[in-house]
This record gives C-alpha cells, sequence and structure tokens, in this order.
C-alpha cells in the first residue's frame, strides 16, 4: 500500500510527468491532492499498471481527489528550453491551474525547479511510494496517451497509438521512411545510426 502522504502538517501536491523520453509529442503533468486517508487497491506507478487500470483509476482520482490539473508543454518548447525544463514548466503550469493551492509538493525524480516560495521534496521513484505522485502519474499518463492517441489519427505510420512516440523500432523505421512531422522535437536524435539499439514497449 502507497504511503498516504509525507508529511501531516501542510496541504500536499503530489506531481509527476509523462513523456519525457519521448521523440515526438508534448509533456505533460499532473499535479493531485488527494485526501489523507485516500486508498484504493489498484493504485501504483502508472507504468507498472495495464491500461485499463490506469482508466479506471483515472475516473476515481478524478471523482476523489481534493483538486487535480494537468498541463502539457509541446514539442516546439521542448526543443527551445530543453526537456528538463520543459518537465518543470508543465509541472508548475499544472500547479497554477488547481483550485487550492498546495502548501508542500511531492515531486517524483531527483531535482525540481522550486514552485513560488512553496516547499518541496523530490523523491526518486516516486510514484511507487506515495498516492499522490502515484495519482499525478496516472494522470499525466492516460492525458497524454488520449493526446497522441489524436495525433496518431492524423500520422498513422508511427504507431503513436502503441508508442506514444517513445523510440521504438516501428517509430525509427517510420521516420526512415517519411521523415519528421511538426509533431517530432528536433533536439532529441531521431535517427541514431544503429536501430539495434532501440527498444519496444
Amino acid at each position: 500500500m502507497l504511503r498516504s502522504y509525507y508529511q501531516d502538517q501542510l496541504i500536499e501536491a503530489g506531481c509527476d510527468e509523462a513523456g519525457r523520453g519521448c521523440l515526438a509529442g508534448p509533456v505533460f503533468a499532473a499535479a493531485v491532492i488527494l485526501p489523507k486517508k485516500f486508498r484504493h487497491p489498484l493504485l501504483n506507478d502508472s507504468k507498472q499498471m495495464k491500461p485499463a487500470e490506469r482508466e479506471k483509476l483515472r475516473k476515481v482520482i478524478e471523482k476523489k481527489a481534493i483538486c487535480y490539473a494537468v498541463a502539457s508543454v509541446d514539442n516546439e518548447e521542448i526543443d527551445r528550453i530543453n526537456i528538463l525544463k520543459a518537465s518543470f514548466k508543465a509541472m508548475h503550469l499544472a500547479l497554477e491551474k488547481l483550485q487550492q493551492q498546495p502548501e508542500f509538493i511531492l515531486v517524483d525524480g531527483n531535482r525540481f525547479n522550486a514552485y513560488g516560495n512553496i516547499p518541496h521534496a523530490c523523491i526518486v521513484q516516486g510514484d511507487g511510494l506515495y498516492a499522490s505522485i502515484a495519482a499525478a502519474s496516472i494522470l499525466a499518463k492516460t492525458y497524454r496517451d488520449d493526446y497522441m492517441q489524436e495525433l496518431h489519427n492524423v500520422y498513422p505510420h508511427f504507431g503513436w497509438n502503441v508508442n506514444k512516440g517513445y523510440p521504438t523500432k516501428l517509430h525509427r523505421e517510420a521516420l526512415k521512411e517519411h521523415g519528421e512531422t511538426p509533431f517530432h522535437r528536433k533536439s532529441f536524435r531521431l535517427l541514431p545510426e544503429q536501430l539495434e539499439l532501440d527498444f519496444d514497449l
């Protein structure tokens, strides 16, 4: 069972992003404030869950959360400011959209740019440890997957309905055959010389 909170004195929001390692599409981030007694047996790091489980939990989170917000930064801005800064910006945008501002922020990972004067803690693999981060990971992942499905309908060659923009063999081979789209991140190495190094999801 995931931990309900990092500290119990301040209103705590969990933050996570999805799509940092992709070759195409935006990076999405979510911020979630959960009730301290929130529990669900399926709640976990979104990467450890099946798509149907993520969709089920998304509905539960959206219904039960005190508040939540999702934001994104597109590929053009990623190319301008770099993916790390874009990930932090997406998290800040999500935090800004929350109906209730948190007093403490829990962030998945080991780095974060401070959001105003609100204290924060970076938790490596926090999406597998804390409920609010896990909830944020599920929202960021499902909202981004929906977006990539829409792009897939326009650019079906790349398999974005399956790989969501990650560098799979199919994605790289489609890049070689069809070239880049306006949604590809030009600052990323889109076509390494050795396709054997690619991974499949």
